[in-house]
């Protein structure tokens, strides 16, 4: 295989970069299937991951453990790969309130969702991309082990047409196209649609920008072109063009009938098994809804929550895994793991909480058994599907290090900069001296890693990050910083990704000077701005506290010349010591790097452009800005506030399975709108 990918950068590896691509590499030839780039903050990782990808010359899924990590590794590498193919494929919801079901109170939740359409195209154009090229690189969170359709399917249904045509006509296209579940409209033209005029077909691919114009002579295809659909003007002529279907989950009409032939057995033997239990009420719930929705699928191929029926569709054995996105990737693909400490721990949970939603849905009769076969991958599952891994992290976990063979390590820093200097002080007096340290940083001389440069921003390049251990303590902390003078913002679990990504762009751009979290300041936040990090009582031993946790967020400074970190406590756990040990060894190698290189170090410097690759909420909910527990401008609460704020509580029930809680609070947003 020809070189596919193509890097393009102004920089060469350096460091031990080199030696860390060198190690990966020979890795993968050896044929190991785990291997561990083990990088601290601020060495270069994705430029690493990039040479990789480029010098093993294979697709490549990319797995992050968060939407915004996975958004800010996608703009990375569409800037190291402007020629390739590089796709961007999470979760398209905005807010997803799953089918439930609570016994306690006998109250059955319909799944609701808000579907992100801009998150929808970009998916499609993965799983598009996947099927027409192998230049191709994924870059996704999670959700790619999920169920997603049968990719055999998926391309069979692919509609192919090229000048001179194979006679098909026009009304053979228009066929195969609405076979492909794309909608005929004359007037609102959007992707997943097309439109006829005379011999003119026009499609709107559903993962692209731009359209095609398809004109026909006879029953054959005179010309193919490009479409700006806002303009109507034409652009470059193509030869051929292959459109992929507008849903994910497809199926041609000549498999429908069997698919319904077992469906409707496993209705018939779950009738007769609640029958015998003398479950009436549950028996007559599922008879209605799925002949409901067989009736829906034979007159229209499709029908909501058609992903419960994917194993009686696609012929699956009972208790198997359904097709998902690593099922579109070639054999030959590479997987890389980013934050893998992480993002490993999350793909094995997935299966388990999905499983038990699913189980009450199925015992009640609001879906046959099949349902249950609609769900994530297991852990084994998954690592029988993905073949060749490199995790990366920082510190990796126990578990990678046992499945591993090479670790390369990369510690050297292109900028020279050191791991932050770390010191301890007492438990006693911490938030007057923390106060202390913030005027410093805030007040001292102009830095010159200064991005902002706006009059209502800090006039310096610095910020501080502040971990405390509960939701509660950054809340009040938030709020006592607020009234000693302090422009201080609080950011935890309860603020949704949309905002946080807010919030992190305001802390760059210096419109705040300190944020206050949990551990959400950790995994991958590439905030060069931030000089200081202050852990708050880092003696009290547990998850929060424990070494990976220290050391993760202790490297949230090392992209600064400045960069300390004070750790607040009293003693010094077996973590702090490790935090010691590791911190103390990774600057005497960079001293020695620097010494022989003549490297001084120094910040380093991004532009804030992430946003580019940032999705807005298709509800347009006004995002509320906060300072611990009250509105930054002080005024009274408007509907619209209101409205975001309860907004925000259902996305927290949504997330943490209070399925109740979420429909009333969504009943309560309803009801506000309509009295706005």
């Amino acid at each position: 295989m020809g070189e596919i990918f193509k890097l393009k950068s102004k920089f060469k590896p350096t460091g031990d970069q080199p030696e860390a691509i060198a190690a990966l590499y020979e890795g993968l030839k050896r044929g190991e299937d785990r291997l561990i780039l083990q990088g601290v903050t601020g060495s270069g990782k994705t430029f690493t991951m990039a040479n990789l990808i480029a010098k093993w010359n294979r697709p490549t899924l990319i797995l992050s453990h968060n939407k915004t990590l996975a958004a800010q590794l996608f703009a990375e590498l569409k800037e190291f790969f402007p020629e390739n193919a590089v796709e961007y494929f999470i979760s398209y919801y905005d807010y997803y309130q799953p089918e439930a079901y609570i016994p306690q109170t006998d109250t059955y939740i319909e799944k609701d969702a808000s579907i992100n359409e801009e998150i929808e195209r970009y998916r499609l154009a993965a799983t598009n991309a996947l099927i027409a090229r192998k230049d191709v690189i994924v870059v996704s969170s999670v959700s790619c082990i999920y169920g997603l359709g049968e990719s055999d399917e998926y391309r069979d249904l692919t509609v192919k047409v090229e000048v001179g045509g194979l006679g098909r006509g026009r009304s053979g296209v228009i066929a195969e196209l609405v076979e492909a579940q794309y909608t005929r409209n004359d007037f609102d033209f959007q992707p997943g649609t097309f439109r006829v005029r005379g011999d003119v077909l026009d499609i709107f691919p559903a993962y692209e920008t731009k359209a095609i114009r398809v004109e026909f002579f006879g029953d054959d295809v005179d010309s193919i072109r490009e479409l700006d659909p806002l303009t109507g003007k034409c652009g470059v002529t193509m030869p051929t063009v292959v459109i992929t279907p507008a849903k994910q989950f497809v199926m041609g009409k000549d498999r429908f009938e069997a698919a319904f032939k077992r469906i409707e057995a496993e209705l018939d033997e779950r009738l007769k098994f609640f029958a015998s239990k003398g479950k009436l009420l549950e028996a007559q719930r599922l008879r209605e809804r799925t002949e409901y929705d067989i009736e829906m699928m034979r007159e229209l191929g499709y029908c909501n929550g058609i992903e419960n029926y994917s194993r009686p569709l696609t012929g699956r054995a009972p208790g198997s895994a359904g097709e998902c996105l690593i099922d579109y990737f070639p054999d030959d693909f590479l997987t890389i793991i980013d934050e893998s400490h992480v993002s490993v721990p999350q793909i094995r949970a997935m299966y388990n909480g999905d499983q038990a939603r699913k189980t009450k849905l199925v015992d009640y009769g609001f879906r046959l058994p099949s349902a249950k076969d609609n769900r994530p991958l297991t852990f084994d599952e998954f690592n029988a599907k993905v073949k060749q891994i490199v995790y990366c992290s920082a510190t990796p976990g126990d578990y990678e290090y046992g499945e591993a063979k090479t670790v390369a390590e990369q510690v050297i820093r292109p900028t020279g900069l050191l791991d932050p200097e770390i010191e301890i002080r007492p438990l006693k007096g911490q938030i007057d001296d923390l106060i202390g340290e913030i005027e410093k940083v805030v007040n001292g001389p102009r830095s010159s890693s200064s991005t902002s440069g706006k009059d209502s921003a800090s006039p310096l390049g610095e910020r501080v990050l502040v971990t405390t251990l509960t939701k509660r303590s950054a809340e009040d902390l938030s709020q006592y910083l607020h009234e000693a003078g302090i422009r201080v913002e609080y950011l935890h679990s309860d603020i949704d990704a949309i905002e946080r990504v807010a919030i992190l762009q305001r802390l760059r751009k210096g419109e705040f000077d300190v944020l206050v979290g949990i551990n959400l300041l950790r995994e991958g936040l590439d905030l060069p701005e931030v000089a200081l990090v202050a852990i708050l009582d880092a003696d009290k031993e547990g998850f929060l506290r424990s070494t990976t946790s220290l050391v993760q967020t202790a490297g949230r400074t090392a992209r600064h010349e400045k960069g300390r970190v004070i750790l607040y406590a009293d003693h010094q756990t077996d973590a702090i010591r490790d935090l010691l040990r590791i911190t103390r060894g990774h600057r005497e190698k960079q001293i020695k790097y620097n010494e022989e290189h003549g490297i001084t170090p120094h910040s380093v410097k991004r532009a804030i452009n992430e946003s580019a690759y940032v999705f807005k909420s298709k509800s347009g909910v006004e995002v509320v800005q906060r300072t611990g527990s009250s509105s930054v401008s002080g005024r009274e609460s408007s509907p619209a506030d209101l409205i975001a704020e309860l907004t925000k509580d259902m996305l927290e029930a949504a997330d943490n399975l209070e399925f109740e809680r979420a429909a009333y609070l969504r009943d309560q947003i309803k009801e506000l709108k309509k009295r706005k």
